[in-house]
């Protein structure tokens, strides 16, 4: 029998499945960004489009409060909308469920749904189940619509060099803190950045900073230079796990320089509650200062 290979990193397993799918003359934005970006004939918004699983025994255990858990299903694809500059619309919910699931768990689940799509301002507007076999773990998937104007649209690959690099919140320790379940996605910061300032490249930071910067370096086809001694670490968290825990779903930006001094105040009176720190710069492609590596990857032979 002829052996198979293991399935490649996460990049590389996307990039191989995603080459040269088909597009649509509609799709402005295709795989490779936060979300898919749509025109839609005669709208005058654009549409954004995500989708986003969760899998238990790797996002969740069944230990962890089903409202949480079901608050942080459709959170994980708001934060995505966020990234983009967008406004979170329409969810459509799929459940993959095992036999000996309880209903009153699910009815907790669909708790935490609830009470997040209200206050979000998402429609729950249908899905989909299905069974599972005995011992499969529960999945959990959320697609999810969004709208924003296209000149607010942001996008992981406009970074230019010399832009300043920007973090909102604080970084690591994510699980063991709850941070995980409980996050607000940034979706006033978010709109406020792509009104006012409008960033070179954003994205939101769910895989660790280590993963998801040189992601946002390549769509920009920039390098980077981190100054790893700035990073806002959360309590408990060390300056390594804040670049490879992940699930911080904190966001990631680039800005002009000479942009930051009227972001600076501007930040702190909107927002005084969430830190936003300069964590680096922007540099010419091939330029990895640090070289970085690790943060989540789901298909990992490490």
């Amino acid at each position: 029998m002829k052996k198979s290979n293991p399935l490649p990193p996460e990049n590389e397993l996307v990039a191989r499945l995603t080459f040269a799918l088909p597009q649509s003359l509609r799709t402005l934005t295709g795989p490779g960004d936060d979300c898919a970006v749509i025109r839609l004939a005669g709208a005058e918004k654009l549409q954004l489009f995500k989708t986003d699983a969760m899998v238990e025994g790797v996002h969740f255990t069944r230990e962890m409060p089903a409202a949480a858990i079901g608050r942080k299903a459709l959170a994980r694809a708001v934060s995505d909308i966020a990234s983009m500059g967008g406004t979170p619309c329409e969810a459509l919910i799929t459940l993959v469920l095992p036999p000996d699931v309880p209903m009153d768990w699910l009815e907790a689940l669909y708790e935490g749904l609830s009470a997040a799509a209200q206050l979000w301002g998402v429609g729950l507007a249908g899905g989909e189940t299905s069974s599972a076999p005995k011992n499969a773990p529960i999945v959990i998937s959320v697609a999810l619509t969004g709208e924003a104007m296209e000149a607010e649209v942001i996008r992981r690959s406009g970074a230019r060099t010399g832009d300043v690099i920007l973090v909102t919140g604080y970084l690591g320790n994510s699980f063991a803190s709850g941070w995980h379940l409980a996050f607000e996605p940034r979706l006033q910061e978010a709109r406020l950045l792509a009104e006012k300032f409008h960033p070179s490249a954003m994205m939101d930071l769910s895989d660790g900073l280590a993963k998801d910067l040189p992601r946002l370096a390549a769509a920009s086809q920039a390098g980077w230079q981190l100054d790893l001694a700035s990073q806002p670490l959360r309590s408990g968290a060390t300056t390594q796990a804040a670049l490879v825990d992940g699930e911080d779903y904190e966001l990631l930006f680039t800005l002009p320089e000479e942009a930051w001094p009227a972001l600076e105040p501007c930040w702190k009176e909107a927002f005084p509650a969430v830190c936003l720190t300069r964590i680096g710069r922007i540099t010419d492609q091939g330029i990895h200062q640090p070289e970085l590596s690790g943060g989540w990857d789901h298909f990992s032979r490490a």
